[in-house]
């Protein structure tokens, strides 16, 4: 992760004037380059996502591989914040209740998800925990995953609210769980894959 705006407030247009294949996140004024993924975080977003959007994504309601009813996106451009704080989760997930349809004309999604997952890496740790988790709470996400592959790990954290809001430590699976993690209910996840 990259800053490039350290001595100026960056914004929106700062982000949309970079080269259509620059992926980037714009926090409080500030613009982060991102840098492509690695083979192993690709293929764990790469599986988690199948495994959600077959079983979650794919359908409104319930089908023979699983209870459906969300949105199960990689890398969306979610606005938190308009214009202002933008970021991209590794994965990110809307109730299809919250959110029926996606509008197919638009690269912005400016409904804040239900859910969000960040895979780490000794480069993203302390960005995605310390500047991006904040701002998932405060913008209303109320689920988030942290994948740690160096020691093969889903966190799951719940909003809880209250003052201080905070992110609740609700429960972690390793290594080669099979187990329905939360807030996906209704249908066991195979981690084995992702390792």
């Amino acid at each position: 992760m990259v800053s490039l705006s350290r001595h100026r407030s960056a914004t929106y247009a700062d982000l949309e004037a970079l080269p259509e294949d620059q992926k980037a996140e714009l926090l409080d004024g500030e613009l982060f380059l991102m840098t492509a993924p690695r083979a192993r975080h690709i293929q764990i977003t790469s599986v988690l996502g199948a495994l959600l959007g077959s079983r979650f994504g794919l359908f409104d309601g319930p089908s023979d591989d699983g209870p459906g009813g969300w949105w199960i996106l990689h890398e969306p451009e979610v606005h938190l914040v308009l214009d202002r704080q933008v970021v991209r989760p590794d994965l990110a997930g809307w109730r299809r209740e919250r959110l029926p349809r996606l509008d197919a004309d638009s690269h912005k999604l400016t409904l804040v998800p239900d859910w969000i997952c960040e895979v780490v890496s000794p480069r993203t740790l302390t960005y995605d925990l310390l500047r991006k988790m904040p701002r998932y709470l405060a913008a209303g996400v109320r689920w988030a995953w942290i994948v740690d592959p160096e020691i093969k790990r889903v966190e799951v954290y719940r909003a809880v609210d209250g003052e201080p809001r905070e992110w609740l430590d609700v429960v972690s699976f390793a290594g080669q769980a099979v187990a329905e993690i939360p807030p996906f209910d209704g249908a066991s996840l195979d981690l084995g894959p992702c390792w």
